[in-house]
């Protein structure tokens, strides 16, 4: 399955709002929200991704969601890495 730009853009989205709403005294409790709630929301534009490159965006989404600081750089040069050329 080929995964379009939008899609990936659709993932750095939703990565972002999760990173801007993340508070770590409710990422492990309940059933509410949560971290591993929060990165399967994330990884959804880019559901068929082949399995390595899913768990490869599932950390790195993961480490930008509690750190956006420090990890962004790295989310954005995997999705540079997976995500198709742009067209002209």
């Amino acid at each position: 399955m080929t995964i379009s730009q939008d899609q990936f853009d659709d993932l750095l989205s939703r990565t972002a709002l999760a990173a801007l709403f993340y508070y770590p005294e409710i990422a492990v409790d309940d059933d509410g929200p949560n971290l591993q709630n929060d990165i399967a929301n994330c990884l959804e534009p880019v559901a068929g991704i082949a399995d390595e490159d899913a768990e490869r965006l599932r950390v790195a989404v993961g480490r930008v969601i509690t750190n956006p600081t420090a990890h962004r750089s790295e989310l954005l040069a995997l999705v540079i890495e997976l995500a198709p050329p742009p067209a002209e």
